[in-house]
C-alpha cells in the first residue's frame, strides 16, 4: 500500500506548487458525504469539493446517467456533430433560471469559462468597455477572471499585468459597517471619477460572496444593481458558480431579491463533479455575439450534460432545495449555541441554506480577524476524521458546504467534532 506521506512526496515532485494542497490526504473512495484514503482513513465531508457534489459523492442516478454516456460515446463536440443530451440540458436550465424573460444558454467547462464569456456576449451586446465587479469577490483564476476577483493572496499575487477597464466598488457588508447606501455611492462615484456608466458593458456580482468570505448581498442591493443597470444600459451578471443549483435554498440564489439577471453563470453544483458550466441568459443578449464567437472544444461534454440531467432530476426527486434549509438551519442553531459559549472567538454566525459561515475573531471584533485559529481549527478537524474549508479576505472564515444528501447523523457527527476541536483549541491559546 502507498501511503498519504507517500503519495505527497510524489506530489510534490511531479506537481507546480502553485496547485496546493489543504491536506495530504489521498481519497481512493467517496460516497454521498464520506471520503476514505488510501490508508483506510474515513472523514466526514462538510466541502463537498467545493459546493461541487451538491448531489452526493458517487451519486447512484448520476453514476448510472455518466456510464450510460461514456458507453454509447465520450466526444465528438456540441460545435460539430452535437448531441441530444446539450439541448435538453440548455432547455431545462433556461426554464430553471430566474425571471420570465426567454433565455438561451452556453455550455463551457469551468467557471472561469463561463464568467469570460458573460464577458464576451456583454460587450458584444452593449459595445462597450467597462466592467465593474466588487471588493471581495471570487471570478475565476484566468487572466480576465483574477482581474474581475477583488482578492490579492493567492489569486493575483505575481501574475499582473491584468485587463484594464476593471473598476471594483465595495460589497455592501454589515458586519464590517458597509452599508448598500456606501455601495451605490462608490458605485455613483465610479461613473463620476473612472468610467463613464455609458462606457460600462457589465456589472458583475455575486449573490453571496464565496472566497471572499460568504457575505450575503441583501436583496435591496441586488434590486439596486439591476435597476442600475436598467437605467443605463448595463448588462446585469449574477455569478452563481457556487450558490446555484440548490446550495442556498433557491435553485438559485438570485431568486431571494426576485431579481432577474441579463446573464447568469453556472458551473460547480451543475453535474455532480464531472467538469461542466454554463452560461444562461436572456435570449436577446445571448445571441449577440456571431456564430463560432462562443464555444470550446471540450464545452458541453456528453457525459457531463447526461449527469447534469440527472443531478436536476435528483434534485427534484429528493427535494434537496429544501433540504438544504434543513440543513441550514441545523448548522445555524448548533453554531450559534458555539457562538454563545465562545462569543470572544466567533464573531458572526451566517447563512443561505447550505451555504453557511462563521468568522472567527479575537475579543470579540469585527476588526480582529483571527487567521490563525481559522487555520488551526481545519487542521484539527481534518485530524479527526472531518473536512473544512476556510475563506476570507483576512482567511478567518470557516465554510461549510455539506452535501444536500447528507444524513442528519453525519451531521451531529461532524458537528460534535467541530465543537471537541474549538474547545482544545481555545484552551490551548488561554493557557499560552
Amino acid at each position: 500500500m502507498t501511503t498519504n506521506s507517500e503519495w505527497q512526496a510524489r506530489k510534490e515532485k511531479a506537481m507546480a506548487r502553485g496547485q496546493g494542497t489543504l491536506a495530504p490526504v489521498y481519497i481512493e473512495r467517496a460516497e454521498n458525504a464520506e471520503l476514505w484514503d488510501v490508508e483506510g482513513n474515513r472523514y466526514i465531508d462538510f466541502g463537498s469539493g467545493i459546493a461541487v457534489t451538491n448531489t452526493g459523492h458517487s451519486n447512484p442516478k448520476v453514476k448510472a446517467a455518466a456510464i450510460e454516456q461514456i458507453e454509447r460515446f465520450s466526444h465528438t463536440c456540441v460545435m460539430v456533430t452535437p448531441y441530444d443530451s446539450a439541448v435538453l440540458l440548455a432547455e431545462q436550465l433556461n426554464e430553471l433560471a430566474p425571471g420570465n424573460t426567454p433565455k438561451k444558454t452556453i455550455f463551457v467547462t469551468t467557471g472561469a469559462e463561463a464568467v469570460e464569456n458573460c464577458v464576451k456576449i456583454a460587450r458584444a451586446h452593449t459595445g462597450r468597455r467597462g466592467l465593474i465587479a466588487f471588493n471581495g469577490g471570487f471570478h475565476g483564476r484566468t487572466n480576465m477572471t483574477m482581474a474581475l476577483t477583488g482578492k490579492v493572496a493567492p489569486y493575483k499575487s505575481k501574475f499582473g499585468p491584468f485587463p484594464a477597464e476593471i473598476y471594483h466598488a465595495p460589497f455592501p457588508n454589515e458586519y464590517h459597517g458597509i452599508s448598500v447606501e456606501d455601495s451605490l455611492k462608490a458605485l455613483e462615484l465610479l461613473f463620476k471619477v473612472e468610467i463613464e456608466a455609458s462606457d460600462v458593458a457589465a456589472i458583475i456580482v455575486e449573490p453571496i460572496q464565496g472566497e471572499g468570505g460568504f457575505y450575503i448581498a441583501p436583496p435591496e442591493f441586488m434590486q439596486a444593481i439591476r435597476a442600475l443597470c436598467d437605467k443605463h444600459g448595463i448588462v446585469m451578471i449574477a455569478d452563481e458558480i457556487q450558490t446555484g443549483f440548490g446550495r442556498t435554498g433557491k435553485f438559485f440564489c438570485s431568486e431571494y431579491s426576485d431579481v432577474e439577471p441579463d446573464l447568469m453563470t453556472t458551473a460547480k453544483g451543475i453535474a455532480g463533479g464531472f467538469p461542466l458550466a454554463a452560461v444562461v441568459g436572456k435570449a436577446e443578449i445571448m445571441d449577440a455575439p456571431l456564430p463560432g464567437g462562443l464555444g470550446g472544444t471540450y464545452g458541453g461534454s456528453p457525459v457531463g450534460c447526461a449527469a447534469a440531467l440527472a443531478v436536476i432530476e435528483v434534485m427534484k426527486e429528493e427535494n434537496l432545495v429544501q433540504r438544504s434549509n434543513q440543513i441550514g438551519d441545523k448548522f445555524i442553531e448548533n453554531m450559534k449555541n458555539l457562538q454563545q459559549q465562545y462569543p470572544d472567538r466567533i464573531g458572526d454566525v451566517r447563512n443561505r441554506g447550505a451555504m453557511i459561515a462563521i468568522e472567527l475573531v479575537q475579543n470579540g471584533s469585527a476588526d480582529e480577524p483571527d487567521a490563525d485559529l481559522c487555520k488551526a481549527l481545519v487542521g484539527a478537524a481534518m485530524e479527526r476524521g472531518l473536512v473544512l474549508l476556510s475563506c476570507g479576505l483576512y482567511g478567518n472564515v470557516i465554510r461549510f458546504l455539506p452535501p444536500l444528501t447528507i444524513s442528519d447523523e453525519i451531521i451531529e457527527e461532524g458537528l460534535g467534532i467541530i465543537a471537541e476541536c474549538f474547545e482544545e483549541l481555545v484552551a490551548m491559546h488561554q493557557a499560552a
